[in-house]
């Protein structure tokens, strides 16, 4: 399907997912919308996965009110392990993730030369859809997210609103036009799963498999979960 006004080298973006390679830097970002859970959940993935050596994470001022809310944070003072609460094993240590300042844009990720396997937001708020679509590259997301723009390097955004009014689709036209992936958060029911734990990994899983690192523990139609 033909994109309108979409850049040449875009159309070689949108094929299948390449393999990163092992000893890849993936950046994250959580923003202010619904959806900890699923941060959670890949920031855990991340810290799992061998191919990964480093995880560059950013946490949008909005994103901690929702964390209060969602995960019982309180602010940036033990933000990780407010994302990564203990009843998911006392033994966890988040060794590769990089806890970055949101307002910091001389961190390295704001820059081309630091390389990176790509990023991922989620949730990713309508607002910060907005200030990516449009390159205002005002605080450290909406850079890094510029970044792998002009880069040519993956860029997911895991969107979260609904109903969706006309800026917001137009919104997503333009940043899919410049390059990213529109990646919404929306659950999966073919996988049958008994808890919300497991409908967030689910839905983590097919987001990595789109970065080019798919997760063993994976639900593939036809062939059940990866273990299979």
């Amino acid at each position: 399907m033909t994109i309108a006004n979409a850049e040449p080298d875009t159309f070689a973006r949108l094929d299948a997912p390449r393999d990163p390679g092992p000893g890849r830097t993936v950046i994250v970002a959580v923003t202010g919308a619904s959806g900890s859970i699923f941060a959670t959940e890949l920031l855990r993935a991340l810290q799992a996965d061998d191919r990964v050596d480093r995880v560059e994470l950013v946490v949008s001022p909005s994103a901690l009110r929702v964390l209060a809310e969602e995960a019982g944070g309180g602010g940036r003072t033990r933000l990780l392990e407010s994302l990564l609460p203990p009843d998911h094993g006392t033994d966890f240590n988040p060794s590769k993730i990089h806890l970055l300042e949101h307002e910091d844009i001389g961190a390295p990720i704001a820059s081309g030369s630091y390389p990176t396997a790509g990023m991922v937001v989620l949730p990713c708020s309508m607002g910060t859809l907005a200030g990516i679509a449009h390159g205002m590259a005002g605080n450290l997301i909406e850079r890094a997210a510029d970044v792998c723009l002009k880069e040519r390097r993956r860029l997911v955004l895991c969107v979260r609103e609904t109903p969706l009014n006309l800026i917001h689709l137009r919104n997503m036209a333009a940043a899919t036009e410049a390059g990213a992936t529109i990646f919404p958060v929306i659950p999966t029911f073919y996988n049958h799963p008994q808890t919300i734990h497991e409908i967030a990994t689910n839905y983590v899983s097919r987001v990595l498999l789109h970065m080019g690192f798919p997760q063993p523990q994976a639900f593939v139609w036809g062939r059940g979960t990866g273990d299979d």
